[in-house]
């Protein structure tokens, strides 16, 4: 027997929608495991639902990764650019510093959901 072939589009009843995220979150976070593992990679997966429910997995540290990724030479630049955002912020906004910041750490990462996650990649 074979397994046929799907559409990818969004599924429209809700139960088989979470069935389905459940089922592929699962496979990708064992996928995840197993190269990491095999190839002794260093890996940090973050995924929202879409009630925005944090899961994560990371073969290490999720900190030790994050900052691993920002000390890459190609992201050294989008770190100072995150600075003088945050300069920016100045005194005007007592929570714009802390969230930014420890978004930008990956710290508290549960409280942010994925909407806010969102709008903040497509800030200019």
């Amino acid at each position: 027997m074979t397994r046929r072939k799907i559409q990818i589009k969004k599924i429209d009843n809700t139960t088989a929608r979470l069935v389905t995220f459940s089922k592929r979150r699962r496979g990708l976070f064992k996928k995840a495991f197993e190269l990491s593992t095999l190839c002794d990679a260093e890996i940090g997966l973050m995924v929202f639902s879409a009630t925005g429910k944090l899961f994560e997995y990371a073969s290490s540290s999720m900190q030790q990764v994050i900052e691993r990724h920002n000390l890459r030479p190609a992201n050294l630049g989008k770190t100072n650019q995150l600075s003088l955002e945050l300069q920016a912020c100045g005194n005007s906004s007592h929570t714009c510093w802390p969230a930014s910041t420890n978004l930008h750490l990956g710290l508290n990462r549960s409280s942010y959901t994925s909407k806010f996650l969102h709008r903040l990649r497509l800030r200019p």
